[in-house]
């Protein structure tokens, strides 16, 4: 008797009701084919019903008892049971946070190692990696060719359009910040990054932006999009901001390309004006010193060339007044030596001695001119009562005989010896 036939119109006699009179089933049957089928899983298996008629079913098939079908089930319970008890075990990594949510809601942080909970549905578990490194490229989709030029195109301060390229570097710092106070905290990074970068650049220079200005636009930034980031409570640490192109737009490049050029020539040529004019100006520095010094000696020498002769003048004004007319003749012989002292002519006296032979003085004094001073070689060559040069007579004084020191004592004996001659 199949259970899907349930007995619908059985008769006490084993035969079948007419058509029209079918009643319930006979439930004393239906758990007779119950445990028949029940032993025949666990292998327990009767004789034959003979065709199903004559002799009764509860002998021919062991039944199960409701107790014994009891305690399987409360094996199968207990099996149930510790699977549910052992899926509370987890295990994070090193490089992992794990996040336990009690009904949904936050309850702790674990740190790494095998980690216990209660089981689903009263706690769950996120694991949170903190230290991979995670990327959020602005302008542009893994190379630079693979432009967005929605995010790249932004407007500086000089009102021109520069096309910027970076990407972001962050880690997680608060596991529990991250996956609760935001709902899309990647999409925040992405979002705070380009409201930071078309802040900076739109308070730059073009200039700055393409050339000297990319490390420190990246350092500002980095410190304006954690400044967002702390706001929202992310739990986001940005660790670098690396600028990967700043240019120009491709329709303005070539332009742009020649004003750069241009700036870069008058930046060379105004170094090399530059470096001439330094040149120039040290030159003329030096020049204008030496000057300067110069001045400052011939000053010098003047003012003591200038003392020494007003006090030389004061001590010839002294022996004047003492004998004026010794120092007048000697005044005039030191002049006349001074006068003469350059000149090629000899001049003999020849009224106070004419049998003096006349010597080549000249020759002989511009021949020992190159090898003593003027002189010593006056001093070794002309002989006693010649001299060197010229003797001019006035009414003064006579004419001289022999070239002396204004303090030799034979010349004062000379000329005193003429004197009284001629008295």
């Amino acid at each position: 008797m199949s259970l899907n036939d349930h007995g619908w119109g059985n008769q006490p006699g084993g035969g079948k009701r007419g058509g029209g009179n079918q009643g319930p089933p006979d439930l004393e049957e239906l758990w007779r084919d119950f445990n028949r089928r029940l032993s025949g899983l666990f292998g327990n298996k009767g004789g034959g019903d003979g065709g199903g008629g004559g002799g009764d079913a509860g002998k021919r098939m062991p039944s199960i008892s409701p107790r014994q079908f009891g305690g399987g089930i409360g094996i199968v319970l207990m099996l149930v049971v510790a699977i549910w008890l052992g899926s509370s075990f987890y295990i994070v990594d090193a490089s992992q946070r794990g996040v336990v949510l009690q009904f949904g809601r936050f309850n702790e942080t674990t740190e790494p190692g095998l980690r216990w909970r209660l089981p689903w549905p009263i706690q769950s578990h996120e694991i949170v990696n903190v230290t991979g490194v995670r990327t959020v490229e602005v302008g542009y989709r893994g190379s630079d060719k693979n432009k967005v030029l929605k995010e790249a195109l932004m407007l500086t301060d000089d009102e021109n359009i520069v096309n910027v390229q970076f990407a972001v570097q962050y880690l997680l710092s608060d596991p529990k910040d991250y996956l609760f106070n935001n709902r899309h905290p990647d999409d925040a990074v992405m979002q705070a990054a380009e409201t930071a970068i078309r802040e900076v650049v739109g308070k730059s220079k073009m200039d700055f932006v393409l050339y000297e200005g990319r490390d420190q636009i990246a350092a500002n930034t980095q410190k304006l999009i954690q400044d967002i980031l702390d706001r929202y409570k992310t739990g986001i640490l940005v660790r670098s901001v690396n600028m990967q192109s700043t240019q120009p737009p491709e329709q303005v490049q070539a332009a742009f390309d020649d004003a750069v050029k241009a700036g870069q020539d008058r930046e060379r040529q105004k170094n090399e004006g530059q470096a001439y004019a330094n040149d120039v100006i040290t030159r003329a520095g030096g020049a204008a010193s030496r000057l300067m010094e110069e001045a400052t000696g011939y000053r010098q020498r003047i003012i003591v060339t200038a003392e020494g002769d007003a006090s030389r003048f004061k001590q010839v004004l002294t022996e004047y007044s003492k004998a004026p007319e010794v120092t007048r003749s000697r005044m005039y012989l030191e002049t006349v030596q001074q006068v003469y002292a350059n000149t090629s002519k000899v001049m003999l006296d020849a009224k106070g001695s004419g049998n003096l032979l006349y010597l080549p003085l000249d020759k002989l004094m511009q021949a020992t001119a190159a090898a003593v001073p003027a002189a010593s070689a006056e001093a070794a060559a002309v002989p006693r009562g010649l001299a060197p040069g010229p003797a001019v007579a006035t009414p003064d004084a006579p004419p001289q005989t022999e070239r002396s020191a204004p303090g030799d004592a034979s010349s004062r004996g000379n000329l005193g010896s003429r004197e009284r001659g001629e008295r």
